[in-house]
């Protein structure tokens, strides 16, 4: 993980990703799964340029101004270059397991609305108040205060229509939402600057991003032998049932990251003319194989430039 990291920092990739996880998805299973801001700050030591973000933490895991404690360490660790990409949370599973229960999902958006609020607070003021519903915080001190002027930029991830992007464009400088559905994208993208007039911020200068689960090939048989790799190995992980819903994000109709090197350019080319202005790409083979991804870096990145 060191070294891939290493390797983004030194190459063209604008920013490195984590998971906000504790238990493997789709299923649990007992594979590795790291904690997230522990990798952030990890990657924060190790790395020199890149940026820094998670898709995305789940607010329920963590009180927020303790979270906000800690993104504004890593901040400070990595000189500057901490994304906090925070969303509700919804892997059942995980949330039981660990003894959180599962809110409804009108709580688990009461608690992110709440705590993105104390994490600008504390960003902004180096302290945090607030007598919520969900959260009851007096005078919390945040120093240092991260590195970045006005505080850690704010990803709100999640598409929901009535609540979710509400959010996102009061709190926002970027959002995230959908898998590369360029309809879907173009929907949700007016709904949000419908929320945006109705509180009063500039829909323009929230930048949209879109989530990719990218497996790439010259030609369309290399991308099926990625393919049947990919799965062979879920497979020795996982029972059939699995393996045939994680497969669903890289086969068929909704499969917007898998492709030929022209079929992302034309694809990524599109979603930039309906206003997407960033894209996160989850590679799965890049832990044992890096010529897909290299193949991205060397050929798709440079036709959109």
């Amino acid at each position: 993980m060191r070294d891939l990291a290493a390797y983004a920092d030194a190459g063209t990739w604008e920013s490195i990703w984590v998971y906000d996880h504790f238990h493997t998805v789709p299923v649990p299973s007992t594979e590795a799964t790291h904690e997230a801001w522990s990798l952030m700050s990890a990657f924060a030591a190790v790395t020199d340029r890149v940026r820094l973000g998670q898709m995305c933490t789940c607010m329920g895991y963590r009180n927020p101004v303790y979270l906000a404690k800690v993104a504004a360490t890593v901040d400070i660790v990595s000189g500057g270059r901490t994304e906090m990409g925070i969303g509700g949370g919804w892997y059942e599973h995980e949330w039981e397991a660990y003894g959180y229960g599962f809110p409804p999902v009108r709580d688990r958006l009461g608690m992110l609305r709440e705590g993105v609020e104390l994490m600008r607070q504390a960003w902004s003021t180096g302290e945090a108040s607030l007598d919520g519903e969900y959260y009851r915080v007096s005078g919390a001190l945040v120093h240092p205060q991260p590195l970045q002027p006005g505080g850690i930029p704010l990803w709100i991830a999640g598409g929901g229509e009535k609540v979710t992007l509400r959010i996102a464009a009061r709190y926002a400088q970027y959002t995230n939402f959908g898998n590369g559905d360029p309809d879907d994208f173009s929907r949700r993208s007016e709904l949000l600057r419908g929320h945006a007039e109705a509180v009063g911020t500039d829909f323009d200068a929230i930048v949209r991003s879109t989530n990719y689960n990218t497996v790439v090939g010259e030609t369309e048989a290399e991308v099926a032998e990625r393919l049947a790799a990919i799965e062979a190995r879920a497979a020795s992980a996982m029972p059939a049932d699995a393996v045939e819903k994680y497969m669903a994000a890289y086969r068929g109709e909704h499969a917007f990251g898998t492709g030929t090197v022209e079929q992302m350019v034309e694809r990524l080319q599109d979603m930039r003319d309906r206003g997407l202005g960033y894209s996160i790409h989850y590679f799965p083979e890049a832990a044992y194989d890096r010529s897909g991804l290299e193949l991205f870096e060397r050929e798709v990145i440079p036709a959109l430039a």
